[in-house]
């Protein structure tokens, strides 16, 4: 069963919280971060992008970028913008995105259920991103990434939550530049702390990886790297738990810098083997699994999967898989993923028209746009032990960085 705990977060006075709060690290570049952090002194991409107070020609990988992450943590805190919790408590997050919510319990999960499989995964890492995330996790002394868990409904969960909301203020309660709406509640009071705790070790025998598959990896590594005597702080890691039931995944899409040797009508030629390719005089959208939109060469197209492309084991149904065996690895000679410098990921929140741009403007030859996995896939995944190919699942709405930060040391 799962062992979480309350913990003592570092968070934002309440006049600041809206300032403080800032898009997750990994969906903006340096460039973004810079750009959306300007004239704020607050925003805590100056912690989480920390490059952006440092000269562009620093390399955001470098030692300097971690340490400087620290250091304005540390100014925060001075200023009185970042204060620490008193005693540990859970805490409860709403996000609302187009008129609907979904609701999570934000805590600390225990590195020893990651470890032995109570926290389940379906994604390998990146080991550049995971080192990146050791790094700036060991060198700053906090986890600002939070770990998005999902988790098999819970009827006694859901209606705590409910009653503490309604009988509660939200510390914040603010709607960001984006649309999208973020309320936190306090969740203090010792006997309502302890039932939660009981529930999640009662009740939720797993819970499930839905999005920081790296910042899970890396909270794990860095506590194994610490000296006997400081492991015990680090020995949970900041999690947001969601009832899977509230949950929705947008689709992730691939764009690849090359056509691996083929022309144009060859590529589009070799694909019909295992595809019904058709052209589309506008962006598509798959609607059904095996349907895969592809832009190549300023036009759109429809793929649709011939029988024998895929196997109906839960990897193999995957469209993640589909494209990944029968175009990246069999065409364009992509063998892994996580490593191949040619293969880049871009989530469904930035729409098709991200895919045309980055395709006409001459950085890539070829974007997928693909369909959603189901939280069904997900969590059938995990259970067989198997894991999917890399950036396969984006949820949306995301939750802000800066709003609650665990502390591994003072």
């Amino acid at each position: 069963m799962c062992d979480i705990s309350p913990f003592r977060a570092l968070r934002p006075d309440p006049t600041f919280a809206e300032k403080v709060a800032a898009p997750p690290y990994d969906v903006l570049n340096s460039d973004e971060a810079r750009e959306q952090a300007a004239g704020n002194p607050y925003s805590f991409l100056h912690v989480t992008k920390p490059e952006i107070d440092l000269p562009t020609n620093v390399h955001a990988y470098s030692k300097i970028v971690y340490e400087k992450a620290g250091e304005n943590i540390r100014a925060l805190r001075d200023q009185g913008i970042l204060l620490r919790e008193d005693a540990p408590c859970y805490y409860i997050y709403r996000l609302t995105m187009d008129g609907r919510t979904q609701t999570g319990l934000v805590c600390v999960s225990s590195v020893d259920d990651y470890e032995q499989g109570i926290i389940k995964k379906h994604e390998f890492t990146r080991p550049e991103k995971e080192q990146d995330r050791i790094n700036h996790i060991a060198i700053s002394g906090a986890q600002t990434g939070n770990v998005f868990l999902a988790y098999p409904q819970v009827a006694d969960m859901d209606a705590l939550v409910d009653t503490w909301m309604a009988a509660h203020a939200p510390a914040y309660d603010f709607t960001a530049a984006d649309g999208i709406g973020h309320a936190v509640w306090v969740v203090n009071e010792q006997e309502v702390v302890n039932t939660i705790t009981s529930i999640f070790s009662e009740q939720v025998p797993f819970t499930y990886i839905a999005d920081g598959h790296h910042r899970a990896a890396s909270a794990a590594k860095v506590r194994a790297a610490l000296p006997e005597e400081e492991r015990a702080a680090a020995s949970h890691f900041l999690t947001t738990l969601f009832p899977a039931d509230q949950l929705r995944i947008m689709d992730y899409n691939r764009l690849v810098c090359d056509l691996n040797g083929y022309s144009v009508e060859s590529f589009i030629s070799a694909l019909a083997s295992d595809f019904k390719v058709s052209n589309h005089s506008e962006a598509v959208k798959p609607a059904y699994l095996h349907q895969f939109g592809m832009y190549l060469a300023g036009h759109w197209y429809l793929l649709e999967s011939k029988e024998g492309t895929f196997t109906t084991d839960p990897i193999g149904v995957l469209d993640v898989s589909i494209l990944s065996d029968n175009v990246l690895d069999k065409l364009l000679g992509i063998k892994d993923q996580r490593t191949d410098k040619r293969i880049d990921f871009v989530g469904g929140i930035r729409g098709l028209t991200e895919l045309e741009r980055r395709v006409d403007s001459g950085e890539m030859a070829v974007a997928f746009s693909l369909h959603p996995v189901t939280i069904q896939q997900l969590f059938d995944i995990a259970d067989s032990g198997n894991v999917m190919p890399p950036k396969s699942t984006w949820f949306e709405p995301k939750l802000r960085d800066g709003l609650l930060t665990h502390l591994i040391r003072e």
